[in-house]
């Protein structure tokens, strides 16, 4: 047990942590796992310890045939989350982007939802012998999370519109029997071992037509990268419901609409420009255009907040929307990773006005979406789930 704690640590610490003379020998794989960490961590260094170690800073440079070995060495030695992670690091400490744009390099990476949120900042920086490459990349992830949401999604937006269609009026075909019961059993008669419906519960007649509007406006900063991804893909799954007609805009200090995009959502993707300002009160004030039914109108913000427009205008355009009927929801992220920074003053204003702003996970979205629908309290579902609810109080 000593020896397996010792060697953990020394993996974790680099080559610098010990002293020759403590003989911690390292097995043939446990240093290509080694030399695999010191490329990225560095080798470490105790701190205080007079050594003069310099800071981890890695080594991979600026060789795609020597990043190529490496990503091949993690891959090996190390799961698919860890892979993930230290990928992330390779990009964000080291300065290997730039090599994201050699297909042959991509084709060795595990592709994940920060890989595509890399690949899409990149966006036309991407040269024309990479792009096929890139796009099998982000496909890779969008059917992956589709798989993994459209099931479940499709389920709660449908469920919530029966409930939302469901009468107390109901023609006898369309009583709801089992609710229609548990709804009356107080009036149950023993002697007569039956039940007096005294109300009736059903389902409306689904109509063909339109039953609700869904309009997702999502903030293109580079903070919501992962958000831009997820929403994109939800996006695309609720668009497939007939029942639903789903808007989807984008926005830094202008605004785009990509619902045209919503067929393909890695197409959509790739029309994001991540990065720039922020206007949500511009973005705000075109979605305010594409409310025809606010009674029956969904509006879902996905921002954290840091306004450069004007804030005054956009609080009172939220107002606007509310008073109106439009139930409005404010995300501050839509990731596994809870909220990012966002701005808890303006966060505090929205809660003020009955609008709380907090984190979802992508797998907490379709029963909030589902709550939304049937206009219940978001604030109390929320107060239910293991989200990051930071901003309901500001």
């Amino acid at each position: 047990m000593t020896a397996e704690r010792n060697r953990r640590w020394r993996l974790t610490l680099g080559e610098d942590s010990t002293e020759p003379s403590e003989g911690l020998g390292l097995s043939a794989d446990d240093q290509r796992m080694d030399e695999a960490l010191a490329a990225l961590y560095g080798g470490g260094g105790r701190p205080g310890d007079g050594s003069g170690a310099e800071p981890r800073t890695g080594g991979l440079g600026g060789s795609a045939p020597r990043v190529a070995t490496w990503l091949g060495d993690i891959r090996t030695y190390f799961p698919s989350s860890v892979v993930q992670v230290m990928q992330r690091d390779a990009i964000d400490r080291l300065g290997v982007r730039a090599l994201l744009l050699e297909p042959e390099l991509m084709e060795s990476l595990e592709p994940d939802i920060h890989l595509v949120s890399t690949l899409i900042s990149l966006g036309s920086a991407i040269p024309e012998t990479s792009k096929t490459t890139a796009r099998t990349v982000v496909r890779t992830v969008v059917d992956d999370v589709e798989r993994r949401v459209a099931n479940r999604t499709r389920a709660a937006v449908t469920g919530a519109l029966n409930r939302a269609a469901r009468t107390r009026r109901p023609k006898l075909r369309d009583i709801d029997w089992n609710r229609t019961i548990a709804k009356n059993l107080r009036n149950y008669l023993p002697e007569q071992r039956t039940v007096v419906p005294e109300r009736l519960v059903g389902y409306g007649r689904r109509q063909q037509h339109v039953e609700r509007d869904i309009i997702l406006a999502i903030d293109q900063s580079g903070s919501m990268a992962a958000s831009v991804v997820y929403a994109s893909i939800f996006g695309a799954v609720i668009a497939s419901l007939r029942a639903v007609r789903t808007s989807l805009v984008v926005f830094d200090t202008a605004v785009v609409d990509l619902t045209d995009e919503l067929s393909d959502p890695v197409e959509l993707l790739f029309a994001t420009q991540l990065g720039g300002g922020t206007d949500i009160n511009r973005a705000i004030a075109y979605c305010q255009g594409l409310v025809t039914r606010p009674a029956d109108t969904v509006f879902v913000l996905i921002s954290d907040l840091f306004e450069g427009g004007v804030r005054d205008e956009m609080l009172a355009r939220v107002e606007q929307l509310r008073l109106a009927g439009v139930v409005v929801v404010v995300l501050l992220a839509l990731s596994d990773e809870g909220a990012p920074a966002f701005d808890r003053a303006l966060a505090g204003d929205l809660a003020e006005l009955g609008v709380p702003a907090f984190a979802c996970t992508p797998d907490a979205f379709p029963d909030l979406l589902a709550v939304a629908l049937e206009r219940g309290d978001i604030r109390a579902w929320a107060a239910t789930q293991e989200l990051d609810q930071r901003g309901m109080s500001g």
